[in-house]
């Protein structure tokens, strides 16, 4: 039955995921877009650590992990995001849906776990507009995007130790970015439309090790340290101008004219995926409370995209600090049901490494949820409250509320009947 029902979602999920829009954020026009898998909801819910490993459980951004699953595991998972924008001139609120991520590990042996699965790796979705009434005539600015970048990933983790476990994971990246500038001008009939485009496509891979060891009788230790190194996504760009018709919202195109980009040099281009490492440490007594943090430093100043010349706009290192945990009263109560649901909850705060005017975008978030189990098998309900970015300097700030449900289902695979 749990299979039947991930073969299900496996086919609605993939139908969807180049349709949806998992993004509303201005600022997920930079780069390839806004940061979209931040690991599965349990990771979320701690602050987004990745440093905590479960026997019955997946972590994606862990793949050292997948050398102590003891069964196999499915997990989906959905969002819901609720945004508010500021500027110093108005303020605007929109809502976004969203899958998550599909996945699938189990173990190989006793020291050896595999997964794959599919998640959105980052998402294009901004609409945007400006009035420059300072300049005569009066001009309007439209910008809007949509896409992002898909990751479908197969992750491989080996016990080297009973303590020390390796994962290494493959991804391939695929997806399609689209950007629009439309400008209408005062007292002249046609405005005119730029719109560009990039199909993106690449491989990447994340190393990690995990340690533990025992403090005492009821405590345990937990070390990580996960490495992405550098790598490229290949990007085949067009770019066309159009003189356009205003209908209403909806602009109509009247003459088109490809540009050629061979001959600007640019009609395939290389963006970095950027160098990554992150260090987390812990502490926890199993089956009762854990509580961990992690530091992730990102070589971002080295992003470039030669293809969009875009003004007043730098990229620096990016930094995140992230730190959160769980408790569970009583893992194997009988008496009571509330007393079983693992209590999560975390913080985050990152420096993006964009600059807008010559100032820093950051994100910070509060983050919390339960997990409600079914057997062996939960349900995920998470919660978090974030801002990211300032109205200083005619930038936006984003205030959001995000909401995060997965399944995660346990089910045994290669096991031989005992009894004919």
């Amino acid at each position: 039955m749990i299979r039947k029902f991930f073969i299900v979602m496996a086919l609605v999920f993939c139908s969807s995921v180049n349709a949806q829009q998992g993004s509303a954020s201005p600022y997920s026009f930079f780069g390839i877009g806004e940061l979209r898998f931040r690991g599965v909801a349990e990771n979320q819910m701690m602050g987004g650590i990745s440093v905590y490993a479960d026997s019955i459980g997946l972590n994606l951004r862990n793949p050292a992990t997948y050398a102590g699953l003891k069964y196999t595991a499915y997990s989906i998972g959905t969002s819901y995001t609720s945004f508010d924008f500021t500027s110093n001139t108005s303020s605007e609120a929109t809502e976004t849906y969203a899958f998550d991520h599909l996945a699938l590990g189990f173990p190989l042996s006793k020291k050896m776990g595999v997964g794959f699965g599919i998640v959105p790796f980052t998402s294009v979705g901004y609409r945007l507009s400006f009035l420059n009434e300072a300049q005569e005539p009066n001009v309007f600015d439209r910008f809007s995007g949509e896409g992002g970048v898909n990751r479908v990933f197969l992750s491989l983790g080996y016990a080297i130790t009973k303590n020390l476990h390796f994962g290494i994971t493959g991804n391939y990246d695929f997806g399609r970015i689209e950007n629009r500038v439309v400008r209408a001008t005062e007292g002249v009939q046609l405005g005119t439309r730029e719109i560009n485009s990039s199909q993106l496509r690449g491989f990447d891979i994340n190393l990690s090790l995990n340690y533990n060891t025992k403090i005492n009788d009821k405590l345990t230790g937990y070390a990580t340290f996960i490495f992405s190194p550098e790598a490229d996504l290949s990007s085949e760009n067009e770019r066309e101008f159009s003189t356009v018709t205003f209908l209403r919202d909806r602009e109509v195109p009247n003459e088109t004219q490809q540009v050629d980009l061979e001959a600007l040099g640019l009609a395939r281009t290389d963006l970095t995926l950027p160098t990554a490492a992150t260090l987390g440490l812990a502490i926890g007594e199993r089956n009762k409370w854990f509580f961990g943090a992690e530091y992730e430093l990102k070589k971002t100043s080295n992003f470039e995209n030669p293809f969009l010349d875009i003004n007043r706009i730098d990229y620096e290192d990016a930094t995140r600090f992230s730190a959160g945990g769980f408790f569970v009263p009583q893992f194997n109560s009988f008496s009571s049901y509330w007393k079983r649901v693992t209590y999560r909850a975390g913080i985050r705060y990152e420096e993006t490494g964009i600059r807008v005017n010559n100032l820093p975008v950051n994100d910070f978030g509060i983050t919390f949820g339960l997990g409600l189990p079914l057997g062996l098998s939960k349900v995920n309900v998470g919660f978090e409250v974030g801002r990211r970015g300032t109205t200083s300097a005619n930038r936006v700030e984003e205030n959001y509320f995000r909401v995060n449900l997965s399944l995660s289902l346990i089910d045994r695979w290669f096991e031989k009947n005992k009894y004919q």
